[in-house]
């Protein structure tokens, strides 16, 4: 018997206004070390937040430059947990902003950023539809994407990390992505002990993705002081006293072996377990990605932690799996003593983290967890600028009361958000870049001449010119300056000879024009005439390079057009293949296809295949023409088998293939027109004409009858295996007619399955045929209950709402919490009938199921889908949601925020996997 805890994270956790409130209170004086910024907070004493007493709060003021200081809209002041929630500071201007917190070298601190929207600017940002998102760095690498899109402004966001301080500050920066102005509410650094997470070093920092304590917890989050480094410990929020999960406890003392500090998981957390019910063997934990993680890329780390804190003496052993990866072989916690399980250095590429734990065969008693930490890897691949470089740079932007909104954070790194005004130096692989070039020419500068600016030893181009500098000219000991311009101001008195000298041996350009201290001196660096020599010698290189260039665009142009003009007459007839398909429909010409086309005039639609064209045939039928040119000819590995399966398959519900072509240019598929286009256009994109229930369910049994077929009546059986709402096409009666078979495979009876690489559409796609590439009729019925989902919500298969989710997850959460009336089409309003709807969602579970024998055949589909049509809907017998708001009403009470429950009334039963969706956000 398998359970299965699944639990959302996109990237990291995200938790509730409500995480705060139900903190332990402490009582006590701030921890040494610790560093919490309210940001935004306007008073200069420091506080102690009513509700986390014990961790002082002080204003962020003396950590950032610049930035706007605002409080959260007073609609939400009220139901604030904390007084570092109500304030935030945002930064309108500037690509990048930057906090710089005090450190250690060397040192590894926890560093967490908090995120309420609040609506302060009154432009309700995170509910208009529009992309809201941002950026953060830690130091001068990414970090993670702050995403508060169609986001409840009420609720937090926040971000941890997990770094080792690259000098005797750590930067938190806040990066512009054109789409919001970032802001942030608070900030954190936890000091952490050097020998703790021996896997983050200079060269790798590591993102939380999520960190849980498993058994009967009382509290949502433990944190300071049960954990003296203030790690958030999110309780798994499962039903605990629902069947068959167990969870055990113990007040003796859990032994932590001498020396082993690497994660000093509290004892507290330690003394309490989750396990099962002795008839089931497998525990499985799923993380779903989030919207911000790229499943290709995204590379996790996960720790287990476990105690045996069980009566007696019991025999207890699994293995541990990743996906289908074998992590750890039978392993038996011990006895009343701290087990944790990593792999040093073994980040996973795995974006759906999904970890099982199997009871062994010599195994007793089924698994059991403590707690569990997972974190995604942070390269920290940029290198800082030179500190020395750093410090005097500050120095000038200090001395100079330079307030450029770019000149933020890190002076070169990264590249792209590199100071204005200054060149740096990258060439040298592995080591940090210096400034080699400085411009601050028409910039504003008042007063005397810093000597800083000599001491950047990799410094070789100074640009002061055109600005009001007065005073002498500081007698530098210039080693690596080749080019000193300081033309244009207001110096006087002697020339250093240090720089004389060089001036005249030929290793300075120095540029003195335009100061006082010229009214005395003739020489060659006094004048103009080098500059404009250096104009002139620029002007007679740059207008050749400029003519010629003009002239090679000109001749591409002209070969463009010519090609385009001759591309129209081409012959491709002699393109056609001379050896035919062996099928038994017309095959066309490619100069048939561009008459029958209007010369490919109007387009109706695109996809991975290509273009789809109107066409009218001879006769007036009007047909579809789907074409595939040459460009992606030699990767057409859909087209024959879409050919072959259509040109054998006759149904009232399949797609009908009216011809070919076959050329080596140009193949194409020709189809009967549909005038209604497909399903999913009329579900997401029907403002102006929206689906009724009666006919949303005539086009679902449509189309399973389609599938019907294919399963049932054809030989051998053929499996669609891109079933999705895109792919169901509609004609001018609204008849649902299955399209697309270039993903098709046929089988014998003889055979339960095909081994084969899995296809399909994200979201659509059968988890047991990714899991186990076992291509069955079943991986149809799965994608079949996503449309059926799709058919009741009107909802995409993936979803934000606003966290990732798979569409049948967001429906078992929503009927969890309420009525099944939450998750229907709001289009529909009454229309829909009660007794109907509820058979149809059934069903859609049913399709969906993890295990494919637990799903129906399409022949159960069918017959099912039949009996729920409706009779006159007006006759029918609403049943009002109204009931449904209390319990949503209180629901919104506890949590505050997004911890939700998530459970399968079918659990009893022993050959179904049961999904427990404890937490989600982002």
């Amino acid at each position: 018997m398998v359970l299965c805890f699944s639990c959302s994270a996109n990237g990291r956790l995200t938790w509730i206004l409500a995480l705060l409130l139900m903190m332990t209170r402490v009582h006590g004086q701030p921890t040494s070390g610790f560093i919490s910024l309210d940001c935004g907070y306007r008073n200069n004493t420091p506080y102690n937040d009513s509700s986390i007493e014990g961790i002082q709060y002080q204003s962020d003021a003396g950590f950032v430059e610049g930035g706007l200081t605002h409080q959260i809209s007073s609609v939400f002041m009220a139901d604030a947990a904390s007084e570092s929630e109500t304030t935030l500071r945002s930064f309108p201007d500037g690509s990048r902003n930057c906090y710089t917190l005090p450190s250690t070298p060397g040192k590894k601190f926890l560093v967490r950023a908090m995120f309420t929207y609040g609506d302060y600017d009154g432009l309700n940002r995170s509910m208009d539809g529009s992309l809201f998102l941002f950026g953060l760095h830690i130091g001068v690498n990414f970090w993670d994407t702050v995403n508060l899109t169609n986001w409840d402004p009420s609720i937090i966001v926040w971000k941890e990390v997990l770094t080792v301080a690259p000098g005797d500050s750590v930067s938190v920066c806040l990066v512009n992505f054109g789409s919001g102005t970032p802001f942030v509410s608070s900030l954190e650094l936890r000091p952490l002990l050097d020998a703790m997470y021996p896997f983050v070093n200079t060269s790798v920092s590591v993102g939380q993705f999520g960190r849980f304590r498993f058994g009967n917890v009382t509290d949502f989050i433990t944190r300071y002081p049960v954990d003296p480094y203030d790690r958030f410990w999110a309780a798994s929020s499962f039903p605990y006293n629902t069947y068959p999960w167990t969870n055990v406890d113990t007040s003796k003392q859990v032994e932590i072996l001498p020396g082993d500090d690497y994660f000093n998981v509290p004892m507290a957390i330690f003394q309490k377990a989750t396990t099962l019910d002795t008839n089931y063997s497998i525990m499985s934990l799923d993380m779903a990605k989030g919207q911000n993680l790229d499943p290709e890329s995204v590379r996790l780390l996960p720790i287990f932690h476990f105690a045996e804190i069980s009566d007696n003496n019991p025999n207890r052993s699994f293995d541990i799996y990743n996906a289908n990866d074998l992590l750890h072989r039978g392993f038996s916690p011990s006895r009343l003593q701290a087990n944790s399980l990593y792999d040093s250095g073994q980040f996973l590429y795995n974006g759906d983290a999904i970890y099982t734990l199997n009871k062994t065969r010599s195994s007793i008693l089924p698994p059991l967890i403590n707690a569990l930490e997972v974190y995604s890897l942070v390269w920290m691949e940029n290198f800082t600028t030179e500190p020395e470089d750093v410090s005097y740079m500050k120095e000038v932007k200090k001395n100079y009361n330079l307030a450029r909104t770019n000149w933020n954070g890190d002076p070169c790194s990264p590249r792209e958000y590199s100071w204005e005004g200054l060149t740096c130096d990258y060439s040298k692989r592995n080591q940090n870049p210096r400034i080699v070039a400085v411009d601050l020419s028409t910039s504003g500068l008042k007063g005397g001449l810093v000597i800083t600016f000599m001491n950047m030893a990799s410094l070789e181009n100074l640009d002061l010119s055109h600005n009001n500098l007065t005073g002498p000219i500081p007698d530098y000991q210039i080693k690596s300056l080749k080019v000193l311009d300081l033309s244009y101001n207001q110096l006087d008195g002697p020339i250093p000879n240090s720089i004389l000298q060089r001036s005249q041996a030929g290793l300075l350009d120095l540029r003195l024009e335009g100061n006082p201290v010229c009214s005395k001196v003739k020489d060659t660096y006094c004048s103009n005439n080098k500059k404009k020599t250096t104009s002139t010698m620029a002007i007679a290189v740059i207008v050749p390079v400029v003519l010629v260039s003009l002239l090679v665009v000109m001749c591409i142009l002209w070969k463009l057009c010519w090609k385009g003009k001759s591309g129209d007459s081409e012959n491709y007839a002699m393109y056609e293949e001379e050896t035919p398909l062996h099928i038994d429909i017309r095959r066309f010409t490619y100069a048939e296809l561009k008459h029958i086309t209007n010369d490919f005039h109007s387009i109706v639609g695109k996809g991975g295949f290509g273009t789809v064209y109107h066409g009218t045939m001879e006769n007036g039928d009007e047909v579809a023409v789907k074409v595939l040119m040459e460009t992606s000819i030699v990767e057409s590995t859909d087209f024959l088998p879409e050919v072959q399966t259509l040109s054998k398959v006759h149904h009232k519900n399949l797609v009908t293939l009216q011809g070919y072509c076959q050329n080596k240019k140009c193949l194409a598929l020709v189809y009967d027109f549909m005038h209604r286009g497909n399903l999913q256009q009329l579900l997401r994109e029907g403002d102006d004409y929206s689906l009724n229930w009666e006919q949303r369910l005539h086009i679902a049994l449509d189309s399973a009858q389609g599938l019907e077929y294919l399963h049932e009546s054809c030989t051998p059986s053929i499996v669609h295996r891109d079933v999705k709402t895109a792919n169901i096409l509609l004609d001018k009666n609204l008849v649902g007619i299955i399209a697309d078979f270039g993903l098709s495979r046929a089988f014998n009876d003889a055979h339960t399955h095909i081994s084969t690489v899995a296809a399909g559409t994200l979201g659509y796609l059968d988890p047991e045929y990714h899991a186990t590439f076992q291509l069955t009729i079943k991986t149809d019925v799965y994608s079949f209950g996503i449309v059926l989902l799709e058919i009741i919500t009107g909802k995409p298969p993936i979803l934000m709402d606003p966290h990732t989710y798979h569409l049948p997850n967001w429906v078992r959460q929503k009927i969890a919490k309420g009525s099944i009336q939450d998750i229907v089409d709001k289009r529909l309003l009454d229309q829909n009938d009660p007794s109907s709807l509820q058979g149809v969602v059934d069903l859609a579970m049913k399709c969906v199921e993890s295990a494919a024998i637990d799903r129906p055949s399409m022949t159960e589909v069918v017959s099912r889908l039949k009996v729920l049509l409706p009779t006159t809907l007006s006759e029918k017998q609403y049943a009002s949601a109204s009931s449904t708001k209390s319990m949503n009403d209180e629901m919104r009470r506890q949590f505050h925020l997004l911890i939700s429950g998530e459970g399968n009334d079918e659990s009893s039963s022993s050959s179904r996997m049961t999904e427990l969706i404890p937490l989600s956000g982002r």
